[in-house]
Order: C-alpha cells, then structure tokens, then sequence
C-alpha cells in the first residue's frame, strides 16, 4: 500500500458499536483508544490484560472470553484486530472486507484496509499522523508536532470562532519576562500564538509581536514613568471589551503580571465582568535582571531576604542594613532621593550599589558604585530606564564589581566606569 493510496479522515464513533479482537497489549491500546472516542466497545478474546478485564468489570467495555467468530463483525461500524496471530488476524479482516466494515489489521499493514495514525491533543487540535506504516516514525513526528504546538512555534490561533454569536472570549494576563524573547513561558509563548487581540506594555519580549499573524490586532498601552497615555482604567476595560466581542484576548507585560505590575486589578476586573481570565506567571525583573548581572538577591553569608519597592518613599519601611538587598524598579529618576533616604536610615554610604539596564538585551550595561557615590555615577553615564538598582552587600558577588569591592573599605573609591555586558 504506498502513501498516496491513502485517504486521511476522522472518524465520529460516539456511541457507535465497534470490535476488537485480541486481548493483548495492542488490543488494550486500541480500545482504550476507542472509549476515548465514545465508542461502544466489545473486545473478543480468550485471555485478556488485567486493564482490559478491569474495564469490563467496571461496564466501560463488554469481553466476549472466547475465540472470534464471523457473527462478531454484525452491526459493527468498525473494527480492529490485533491478536498477534496472523492466520486470525486475517480472517478477522477477510470478513470485514466482506462486510464492507474497515478493519485494521495490526499484524499486516500492507494488507489492511485501514491504518491507526500516531495522536496527540493539544488544545482543541487533535494530530493524527501516518508515516509509510513505521509506527515509530509516525510517533517521533507526532511527537515534534505537538511539542511545536506547545510552544507556540507552530501556529494554534483559531480563525473560526466557536458558537454562533453572544459568545465570550477569554483574557491571559502573560508575564513576558524582562525582555528578552526567550525568557517568555512556553504557556505565555502558547497563549500568545493563540491570541486574536494583544494588549501590549512598552516593556517585555517585543521581538515576538513581530511573528503575530497579519490580522492580529495589537493595542499598545504602554507606560514610562509619570507619563500614562492610557490609564488603568481604560486598559481594564480594554480587556473586558475586546473579550466580550469573543476574542482571545492576551495582556502581554514585562516581568511578571502579579509583582508591581497591576495584573491582580486587571484579573478582578474581568472576572467582575464575566470574562474568563487566566494568569501566566512571567520572569520577574526584580530577580532576573539583577541575576543577569551576577548580582544574586540572597546569598549565604552576605543577604537572607530582601525588598522589592518602586519609590523612596517606601524605602523607609525596609530594613536598611547592608546584610537585606533592596531592589529598585523604575527608580532611575528618585536615584538621589533614593540613597539619601537610606543614607538617613542608617545604610552606611559604603554599601555596595549596582544598576543594571536592559537586563539580557544586547546593549545591556552594569553600573557599580556605593551608595554614597551611585547618583552621580549615574547622572555622569546617563543611565536611563528600564533599569533595576540593587542595594546591599550582595552587589559584591557580580564579575562586574570592581576588585577593591572586595577589601574591607572601599568608602572612598571613585566612580567606575559602567561595565558593559553583551549577550
């Protein structure tokens, strides 16, 4: 039987009768297979596996215990053989000829009139492969698919909507991660490639807007700090909107959509609403983009916890010791206020500062200083946002401080010049 021979269908056997004869390992695959589908089984065996006896008992399947007989294949909309026994297995598939029932016949798939493909699920999508009757073959296909699937290299985005009118969409709030495309989840990279509508932040992995199909639509809601060109507000009811009109609608931020990032108001406000809501934790850049750096955020001997803030204001209620790392997001314009706020708690002005900008992108640069010198090492480079600035001893385990960081005083250093590190 060559390949062109062969017409690809799907079956719809719910509730219809269908045979299996054998009782061994293939016939119990088989037929589990086939209660998958809604099929009304009867397996004829003499002996059968301890799965297969165990359906039976539970009534999933009726078990003929006794050799096939021509009178099995009455009524049957389909059948399998699979008995290991040639001489058996066709004349199994002898008399489904006859009856004009397809039958695969497991012990010779040249000679049968149907054949099983390989299959995986993957959402709503049901891949079923056939390779030239090497089963393996068709596995190790199946198997490429559906993990291409998963991850969102191949397209799973629906073009038909399901329903017919009045039906709601649904919302993914997807943490992207710091940037960088490959740090996005395989579920928010999955999400993504299903998505009809993307609300995207000025952050994350922007690089995979760029392989969106044509006619997803791409809304841009992004913020810089003091300058908000689409409220909160509209951005929640955005979501509603769009999801209530049907659409898969994916909420794609940078980091991760629940730490400082307005993900836990955009959940409740969908759900308030009635929309279907879905939250993909992300790559924080409060632990990543430090990490990027060397610049662990605990470390035994030097750090046991630490602080994730945005404002000066609120450095007041951490602990200012250099043994708790301070992390700072979206602090690059507060820098000054920032350290005098320390400073003022206590944080000797020797404590090791490092700021990390564009976190794992190409033109990503470390500044290191102290806490006493850090502003104007800043302002001197012009560092800008998206950065992150990390406070504390913890700084001193990156490559990129500077030797003297090492010795015991290191008060009166003069600013380094900002490292830069490529990826």
């Amino acid at each position: 039987m060559a390949i062109q021979d062969i017409y690809p269908t799907a079956l719809r056997l719910l509730g219809r009768p269908v045979l299996v004869v054998g009782g061994g390992p293939v016939a119990e695959r088989r037929a589990k297979g086939l209660l998958d589908a809604g099929a009304k089984v009867t397996v004829v065996a003499p002996v059968a596996t301890d799965t297969l006896r165990g359906l039976a008992t539970a009534g999933l399947l009726t078990w003929e215990q006794r050799e096939y007989c021509t009178s099995d294949l009455d009524g049957v909309w389909f059948a399998q053989t699979a008995t290991g026994t040639a001489a058996v297995d066709t004349q199994v598939a002898a008399d489904a000829e006859a009856q004009r029932i397809w039958c695969v016949n497991a012990s010779d798939h040249e000679a049968s009139a149907a054949w099983t493909p390989a299959v995986a699920v993957v959402d709503d999508v049901k891949i079923a492969i056939n390779a030239g009757g090497d089963p393996r073959r068709a596995m190790a296909l199946r198997n490429a698919v559906a993990t291409a699937l998963e991850t969102g290299d191949l397209p799973l985005r629906r073009h038909r909507k399901p329903g017919t009118g009045g039906s709601v969409g649904s919302v993914a709030l997807v943490g992207g991660g710091p940037g960088d495309s490959g740090l996005i989840t395989v579920r928010g990279r999955r999400l993504l490639g299903q998505a009809d509508v993307v609300v995207a932040d000025r952050l994350g992995p922007r690089e995979l807007l760029k392989e969106l199909a044509p006619d997803v639509r791409v809304i841009e809601v992004g913020k810089t700090p003091g300058h908000h060109p689409v409220p909160q507000l509209e951005i929640n009811r955005i979501l509603v909107e769009e999801a209530l009109k049907g659409n898969r609608v994916v909420r794609l931020k940078g980091g991760d959509p629940y730490v400082l990032g307005r993900g836990g108001e955009e959940a409740e406000f969908c759900r308030q609403n009635g929309v279907e809501v879905e939250v993909v934790s992300g790559v924080t850049s409060a632990i990543s983009v430090p990490a990027a750096a060397g610049i662990p955020v605990t470390h035994r001997g030097l750090a046991k916890g630490f602080s994730v803030v945005t404002g000066h204001e609120e450095l007041s209620e951490v602990p200012a010791r250099p043994d708790h790392t301070v992390v700072l997001l979206m602090g690059v314009a507060q820098l000054r206020d920032s350290a005098a706020e320390l400073a003022g708690s206590g944080l000797p002005l020797d404590t090791p500062v490092g700021i990390v900008e564009n976190g794992y992108l190409p033109d990503q640069r470390v500044t290191i200083g102290t806490l006493g010198t850090i502003a104007d090492q800043a302002e001197a480079v012009g560092v800008a946002n998206p950065a992150v600035i990390v406070i504390g001893d913890v700084v001193r385990v990156s490559p990129f401080a500077p030797q003297h960081f090492k010795t015991a005083d290191y008060s009166t250093i003069t600013p380094n010049r900002p490292r830069v590190r490529s990826n």
